[in-house]
């Protein structure tokens, strides 16, 4: 919540830091694994996408959490928030046609301190 004279509340700017270093490390840990990074943080009216990625004929749409533990992360994707992220994908596709034919995929990087990042392909579908 901003405070009256319009700067953000400290745990406001705490989580937002927090979720770009989370997002470096989870592009980092892709890049490693072969992915070429397309987008971070892409604004839709439906949601955010954190990183959309590339490998051969695959484009990942990739949910960053980052929490205490990695159990808590793994369950931080919501099924509403997995909707939001389904329909940002659609929009970052109808703005970039040329990958329309790739395989497409929704997976999540979770993050915790003093852990590496772990990476999920597939982590929920885009038919449920």
């Amino acid at each position: 919540m901003a405070k009256t004279d319009g700067t953000p509340a400290p745990e406001r700017v705490a989580a937002f830091q927090t979720g770009l270093s989370a997002e470096t490390r989870a592009a980092a840990l892709l890049m490693a694994k072969g992915y070429r990074i397309l987008a971070r943080r892409f604004k839709t009216p439906y949601g955010e996408i954190d990183i959309v990625a590339q490998r051969r004929q695959l484009v990942a749409f990739i949910e960053v959490k980052a929490r205490a533990r990695l159990d808590d992360a793994a369950y931080a994707v919501t099924p509403r928030q997995q909707q939001r992220i389904i329909a940002a994908a659609e929009a970052w596709l109808m703005a970039h046609p040329e990958h329309a034919t790739f395989e497409l995929r929704f997976d999540a990087v979770l993050v915790a301190p003093k852990r590496l990042p772990q990476h999920l392909p597939a982590a929920f579908d885009a038919s449920a």
